[in-house]
């Protein structure tokens, strides 16, 4: 199942919750805003979205309510990516991973296991990849 599309600033309530959890929506508040400068009113407004896009689960604790993730860090980065290579032209996804890799600080472990990456799919790649595209779409020559 697809999981809903999320905001960057969605995205940045869910790394917290992902990390630390359960957690208030004051405490998300406090950590995001080392990097962001936002009232507690609109981490709540985000926290809602979140929950009503089935992203997080709400638990009454007392008067607050604590925040746990519904769905996983890797499985939601994992369809983000997919999704992202679902809008270019199916030509255009080894270069659009290059600028991914070149724009990316990687370990050397990271680097090892890309490596094992493209040992195995060169072993059933095609010569060209076709585009899937309906006409208008992209400016390869079908």
């Amino acid at each position: 199942m697809q999981e809903p599309q999320i905001s960057p600033s969605e995205w940045e309530v869910m790394r917290v919750v992902w990390t630390s959890n359960p957690i208030t929506s004051k405490e998300i508040n406090t950590i995001l805003n080392e990097k962001k400068d936002w009232k507690l009113a609109t981490t709540k407004t985000l926290i809602g979205r979140l929950v009503k896009k089935g992203m997080l689960s709400a638990e009454p604790n007392g008067r607050k309510f604590e925040y746990s993730p519904a769905v996983s860090e890797e499985k939601s980065v994992e369809e983000a990516t997919e999704s992202l290579l679902k809008q270019v032209c199916s030509k255009k996804a080894g270069s659009t991973i290059q600028i991914m890799l070149e724009n990316s600080t990687l370990s050397m472990s990271d680097l090892e296991a890309l490596e094992d990456v493209i040992r195995q799919k060169k072993e059933t790649a095609p010569l060209e990849v076709e585009c899937g595209c309906i006409p208008g779409q992209c400016s390869c020559v079908h």
